[in-house]
């Protein structure tokens, strides 16, 4: 059995939409891609050095998928087992070409997909960026760790982490720090259903 991961940067509010670049999604006329930059520091280059060393398979959206292909496969000096990794790509567009080297189209139940591979032995499925299909693994409870990157920033508009959807979920806190910037850096894990009480 593996374990499926989200690796993300998000906003104090949430956002996750185009942290790395102007360009890299400006779906909705999202104009502040590239959030993330002026926060970069020696503390959050490791951690994510560190992540990027793990052995892991992908499973990422379409719009992810397309913007990744279009660069990893001429940069894999700066993410040695980038384009070994099997990529699992979630689309709606049975007919789509995957030229990334180890790419598997995902277009049925992914429900049932995701939760097949989930069930195999092998690699965990580290999920980064991929807006949309995120919903979906938080809709159905497929998401077993949290690895958070939270920037001391808000947007007031671009897509959420946490949309609509999202069912209750408790999550323990397994690691923390913070950078010289102000972004917290944190790691959880799935921790049952949600507790109330009264005081």
């Amino acid at each position: 059995m593996r374990k499926l991961i989200l690796i993300e940067f998000l906003t104090l509010n949430g956002v996750i939409q185009g942290p790395g670049g102007p360009e890299e999604d400006t779906s909705g006329g999202f104009k502040y891609g590239g959030w993330i930059v002026p926060y970069s520091d020696e503390v959050l280059g490791k951690v994510i050095r560190e992540q990027m060393k793990e052995p892991f398979n992908l499973l990422i959206g379409r719009k992810t998928y397309d913007n990744w292909a279009a660069y990893w496969p001429h940069h894999e000096s700066n993410w040695p087992g980038i384009n070994a990794a099997t990529k699992y790509v979630a689309s709606r567009t049975p007919s789509l070409k995957l030229d990334w080297e180890n790419s598997i189209l995902m277009t049925g139940d992914i429900v049932r997909e995701i939760k097949d591979l989930k069930e195999q032995d092998g690699l965990d499925l580290h999920v980064y960026g991929s807006g949309d299909l995120i919903q979906t693994l938080l809709k159905h409870d497929l998401v077993d760790e949290l690895r958070l990157k939270i920037f001391p920033i808000t947007l007031g508009a671009g897509k959420s982490l946490f949309a609509e959807g999202t069912i209750p979920a408790a999550f323990k806190l397994i690691d923390s720090s913070i950078s010289s910037k102000g972004v917290i850096i944190a790691r959880y894990e799935r921790a049952g259903d949600i507790k109330t009480g009264s005081f």
